[in-house]
């Protein structure tokens, strides 16, 4: 078996990544396939309807396990909690025809790489899978499959350069083709017959099937066909649905999939070839003008300037710079750390303007092709969606397995009282399986359907857009929403408020915008002239709105016309800026914007080399102000930086330092290093740009705060600015103390440290005296002591917390309100650390860094119109938080009224069920059209019109219950079906007792009424016994009685009563009588059941197979009916309905809720000792080996008290 099967059977695949999966291997045995196959014949095809449902049952049964090596039939198991199978054949690829001797294989390039770890020699073959559109080869020497069609991580910088930097040979590339497949991101437009078949294998419509066929065979004609019409008009369109969305992405990727480029081969020079034949190492060649991308590629030589719109959502251009030749050991990727990106050109987005350096070409390294290229990524995210985890599907199962349950009882007590009467056995075996086609009821998951395509047409309505339908109701259980900062709660732009000049250590005076008098000419003046990454595109300048803001304030202009000659340089494509019309007279001509190092996020910085016409050459560099100044000489720095820093960022403005020093003569701008430029600084001052709230900012989290929903601020910028912005929008309180929690690694050890020290206000006020100084201890102490803190910490400190103090963090976040200077990465693990916390988390932001946050989140809400919003499930077309509070009340009616839907849905059927099973004592049933007009008259028309209910205006400060198995909701249905019950018995028992009632005589009734007319009635009756047996066989199919008569019309009534009695307004929906179209279905329906109960019309009488009844029986019936919709209403208002009752039993029974952070905030209200206020915590290599084993939450204090909870 080639070692121990089992041991190499199984291994991971992706390990690490989002889409991590399990891999195990079998191989096909013939004899197990041919019992299968026996199978397959024998059952009619359903043993290969389970096996499609259960793909593992499949594999198990048709196969043995092997290891991974000799598997031909792999399967695949994700990770998560929902463990899904999926089955896998293994492909042959053959590159024999490629690699025709020894010489031409392998080459220089492939030693190490996957493309010579793969080939099986002698066969030259390549075994392959295909994975959620990702192909994946097996690796010879390390025994495991590997992504193929993306370049190797362990490269470095200079082997980049050195292997790949002169392009690939023909063969190498041909062999690659091969193995990689093409270069493209297809998403072909799924035939409808494909669609239909995959819709209609679904377990529910194979129940359905089931039903229908019991239907005909028993002549239930009507709602049979009525039941297809519903269930073909559903399919269609969800397959028209399917097929819309099927198009639009075929679309919105087919442009990338053929565009002409230039690709560098070896020993061959350059060749034009169409993009799906390019492979991972290719070397592209980029031109002048506008390319799009079709691949991800990382830029060796030369600059490019590309628009990201459509993956971040910015249409800021973002400039991009070549790959450093650094020589060193580490993988590229480690070396450029999270500046990677600064580096790499991603698929599907487009470059606008491209400068060469001096070695002539812009060259560009293909990294990853088709699906495994950013696009890819974002493609399959919408192919592959995670699957929601939401208990009210879990429940909506364990719910419909109980209604399964009680059919079967019902299926026991119908074959014993049948077959015991002695009914032929085929009739027994179809009223048995009618049982479970009325106690489950088939058109459920339609009635739930529909409730929710309602709510998405009023979001629809609102401006909000929503992808993924079933993530409307858990918007209904949100209780904490991440705000991104800029964008979201503030304006987009930006303002220039001032500019503070510092000269010889000292700051001068403040010079306001906008202006009197223009900016002196000097250093500060040149800094804001040259140090940003501005363009001129479609004539008008475009670039980040910081840099336009501060550019615009100079009043010069881009001159970006042509190539400039530069001593000694030759001709390169340089920026020149110089002074507008309406500019200031300067002594200079212009200046050329020589080399730029972009901003980076992790650096916090940007920088450029300049040189005045004819002067010399300087470096100027803009970026966090503390970043900044200590990259300068201390001696630049002013004594009070950090007084006035505080200052400003304390009122809320957006700080950033500026700095500049001069380079000596004769150095190539390109030979120097980043490090070597942004070192031994001048600070030349500070600019303060005012970034205003937007005005809904304050109403909207002020709306939030009263209904109980946590507000935290994720953002990217300067803590202190952060903290200020949640203040003025009222996430955090005047009263309350804001603790800023600061994690340092230790340098030289691997150790850390974290230290709580509370955030004064202004510290350039000192305390009077020391009197005062206690008594602020005690206010803090006070604010503490009643829960009044927020924490706010910073992204470096929260990723030394991850790491060092694991145990601390479910503490920290479950008062932590401000993440200031958050990478995208650390965004989307906080949403995912707040969620293990039992959080329903909704994250609202507006652009690129929020995308995996947006993705991770149980509603991830985007305020950008552009594409990037595929990535999250709602798009609101306005771009303001007004939409996270629209979202919660419709996700909070939704839900409502999805369980409205289920109780009533439950109700329906067993009333029906119990109807049923009574009549069942005396051998009999409802007629066919007594089930249609309960089926289609009632139930069909309350289930399509009782959604139409909107959200109540105001959010209520609690959440509608999220679970179906919740005490007043079982409490509610038990109850309901006991008066349904006890009803329904009533009614067939004492109708048995009537003076005028006859067991055979379906006519003693109304004919001892018509006593006067003796003679005419014997005759009659004679007459009607005579025929009975006879002409009136078929009008009278068996049905009628006098139990039928009644149990029918109660049990009829009784399901107006039960969707009258669910239907929920307030709080969390409007009131029901706002639902007109409800209220006047109701009406008409309970008129025409009332009419049937008083009418007395011989041939509308015998169609429904009803028979006539005195009028005081008719009047007891309606009685009964009143008794029952009263004592069912009392019941759900003055029980189930009523909150504080349910909280009260709640403090009786000490039942305390299983939320993590219930418990934690339980835990910490005891802990006097919490928040460690000015202390300091060392890490030491335990709670690191304990973070290793432990992989999730560690929280010793949480775990030692748990019993005591």
């Amino acid at each position: 078996m080639g070692g121990n099967p089992a041991k190499n059977h199984y291994a991971q695949l992706n390990q690490g990544e989002e889409n991590e999966m399990e891999i195990f291997g079998y191989k096909t045995q013939g004899c197990r396939k041919a019992l299968c196959i026996a199978g397959y014949i024998l059952s009619c095809g359903a043993l290969l309807l389970l096996f499609y449902w259960k793909p593992e049952w499949d594999v198990w049964a048709n196969c043995v396990r092997c290891s991974l090596e000799e598997a031909d039939i792999v399967l695949l198991r994700t990770t998560d909690e929902f463990r899904i199978y999926s089955r896998k054949t293994v492909t042959w690829i053959s590159v024999s025809a490629l690699i025709r001797s020894r010489t031409d294989y392998p080459a220089s390039a492939e030693e190490d790489s996957i493309f010579s770890k793969a080939i099986m020699k002698p066969s030259l073959q390549v075994k392959s899978i295909q994975v959620q559109k990702i192909r994946y080869v097996w690796n010879i020497y390390a025994k495991q499959f590997q992504k193929v069609g993306v370049l190797e991580d362990h490269h470095t910088c200079s082997a980049i350069h050195a292997k790949f930097g002169s392009g690939l040979t023909c063969n190498e590339q041909n062999v690659r083709r091969v193995i990689c497949g093409p270069n493209t991101i297809d998403v072909p437009v799924i035939p409808i017959w494909k669609l239909l078949i995959k819709e209609v294998l679904n377990p529910f419509y194979v129940f359905q099937l089931f039903s229908v066929c019991l239907w005909f065979a028993e002549d239930y004609m009507e709602y049979a066909t009525a039941i297809i019409i519903m269930s073909l008009l559903s399919i269609f369109l969800t397959v028209y649905d399917l097929r819309q969305q099927s198009i639009k992405l075929h679309r919105l990727v087919e442009s990338h999939n053929n565009i002409m480029v230039s690709v560098c081969r070896n020993k061959e020079g350059f060749q034009e070839l169409e993009s799906h034949h390019l492979v991972p190492g290719d070397m592209l060649v980029l031109k002048e003008g506008k390319t799009l991308l079709p691949c991800d590629a990382i830029l060796i030589s030369g600059q490019c300037i590309v628009n990201e719109s459509m993956l971040t959502g910015e249409s800021i251009p973002v400039t991009k710079t070549h790959l450093p030749q650094a020589d060193n050991f580490k993988p590229w990727r480690m070396h450029c750390a999270e500046d990677y990106k600064k580096h790499v050109l991603f698929c599907g987005t487009e470059v606008i303007q491209t400068k060469a350096d001096d070695r002539g070409v812009v060259k560009a390294v293909v990294l990853r092709t088709g699906f495994n290229t950013a696009k890819g990524d974002l493609v399959r995210s919408i192919l592959y969606p995670k699957p929601m985890n939401f208990k009210l599907y879990r429940d909506a199962l364990r719910f419909l397995m109980c209604l399964v349950a009680f059919a079967a009882i019902g299926m026991i007590y119908t074959v014993c009282v049948f077959a015991l009467n002695g009914e032929e056995a085929g009739e027994v075996v179809k009223k048995a399986l009618d049982v479970i086609t009325i106690a489950v009821p088939p058109a459920l998951p339609a009635a739930l359907t529909t409730g929710i395509i309602y709510t998405q047409r009023r979001l629809k309505k609102k401006g909000i857009f929503c992808i993924s339908p079933q993530r409307i109701n858990m918007c209904g259980q949100l209780n904490l929403i991440c705000f991104d900062k800029t964008g979201t709660l503030t304006e987009d732009g930006l303002d220039l408020w001032g500019l503070l000049p510092s000269e010889r250590n000292c700051f001068q005076d403040i010079h306001s915008f906008p202006a009197d008098h223009s900016l002196p000419w000097g250093p500060v003046f040149r800094a804001m002239a040259v140090c940003h990454s501005l363009i001129v595109w479609q004539g008008k300048i475009q670039g980040d709105p910081l840099d336009v803001k501060m550019f615009e304030a100079t009043n010069w202009v881009i001159d970006d016309s042509s190539g400039h000659q530069i001593e000694g340089q030759g001709s390169t494509h340089a920026t020149v800026v110089r002074p507008g019309p309406k500019a200031s007279s300067v002594p200079v001509e212009g200046v050329t914007i020589l080399h730029q190092f972009p901003f980076s996020s992790a650096l916090q910085r940007m920088s450029v080399i300049a040189q005045e016409i004819g002067g010399e050459q300087q470096v100027f560099t803009k970026g966090a102000p503390e970043m900044i100044a200590m990259l300068c000489r201390a001696e630049t720095v002013p004594s009070n930086f950090e007084n006035k820093l505080l200052l400003y960022a304390a009122q809320g403005f957006r700080v950033i330092g500026l700095a500049c020093k001069s380079l000596p003569a004769g150095k190539q701008p390109t030979d120097l290093t980043r490090e070597e430029v942004e070192s031994d600084l001048t600070f030349l001052g500070l600019l303060i740009m005012e970034n205003r709230l937007k005005r809904e900012t304050k109403p909207v989290l002020e709306e939030l705060s009263a209904a109980r929903i946590r507000s935290v601020m994720v953002t990217g910028d300067n803590i202190q600015t952060a903290v200020t912005v949640a203040k003025n929008a009222g996430m955090i309180s005047p009263m309350n103390r804001v603790i800023l929690v600061e994690a340092n690694q230790i340098p030289g050890s691997f150790s850390a440290s974290i230290t709580w020290k509370p955030l004064e206000e202004n510290k350039t006020e000192d305390y009077r005296s020391l009197e005062d100084d206690s008594q602020t201890k005690r206010r803090i102490r006070l604010a503490l002591e009643s829960g009044q803190y927020h924490f706010a910490m910073t992204g470096k400190s929260y990723q030394i917390v991850t790491q060092h103090f694991r145990h601390l963090l479910p503490k920290l976040l479950l008062n932590g309100t401000v993440f200031a200077r958050m990478s995208p990465g650390q965004k989307s693990s906080l949403v995912e650390e707040f969620q293990k916390l039992d959080y329903f988390v909704g994250m609202c932001g507006d652009g690129a860094n929020d995308c995996g946050a947006l993705k991770v989140a149980h509603a991830g809400i985007s305020l950008s119109e552009q594409e990037a919003s595929v990535a999250s499930p709602f798009t609101s077309r306005t771009p303001s938080i007004v939409c996270v509070p629209e979202l919660i009340r419709e996700g909070r009616a939704a839900l409502v009224t999805s369980f409205c839907m289920f109780k009533y849905m439950a109700l329906y059927s067993t009333i029906q069920y119990l109807g049923v099973l009574l009549l069942y004592w005396q051998l009999n049933s409802f007629g066919n059209y007594q089930f249609l007009f309960q089926d289609l008259a009632i139930t069909t028309v309350i289930g399509v019109t009782m959604s139409f209910t909107g959200a109540y205006p105001k959010l209520v400060p609690y959440r509608p219950p999220s679970q179906l198995v919740s005490p007043p909701l079982l409490l509610s249905v038990v109850l309901n079906i006991l008066f349904s019950l006890s009803m329904q018995i009533f009614g067939f028992l004492v109708v048995q007792e009537q003076p005028w009632y006859s067991k055979t005589n379906i006519h003693s009734a109304c004919l001892s009424m018509n006593n006067h007319m003796e003679n005419y009635s014997s005759v009659s009756s004679l007459g009607l016994h005579g025929m009975r047996d006879g002409a009136l066989e078929q009008t009278d199919n068996g049905y009628k009685s006098y139990e039928n008569t009644t149990v029918w019309l109660l049990s009829t009534i009784n399901c107006l009563i039960v969707a009258l009695v669910f239907s929920k307004g307030k709080p969390f929906r409007q009131p029901i009588y706002t639902n007109y179209v409800f209220i006047l279905v109701l009406i008409g329906q309970l008129g025409i059941c009332l009419f049937l109960v008083f009418a007395d019309i011989d041939d509308l009488y015998s169609k429904m197979d009803l028979v006539c009844t005195p009028t005081m029986w008719r009047i007891s019936m309606v009685i009964m009916l009143a008794v029952t919709l009263a004592v069912s209403f009392l019941v759900e208002e003055a029980v189930i309905e009523n909150r504080p009752l349910w909280l009260l039993l709640k403090k009786t029974f000490r039942y305390h809720s299983k939320s993590h952070y219930k418990r934690l905030q339980r835990v910490l209200e005891q802990d006097s000792a919490w928040p460690p206020l000015n202390e300091t915590f060392f890490s030491d290599s335990v709670a690191i080996s304990v973070e290793r084993n432990m992989g999730g939450h560690s929280n010793p204090t949480f775990d030692s008290n748990e019993d005591s909870l």
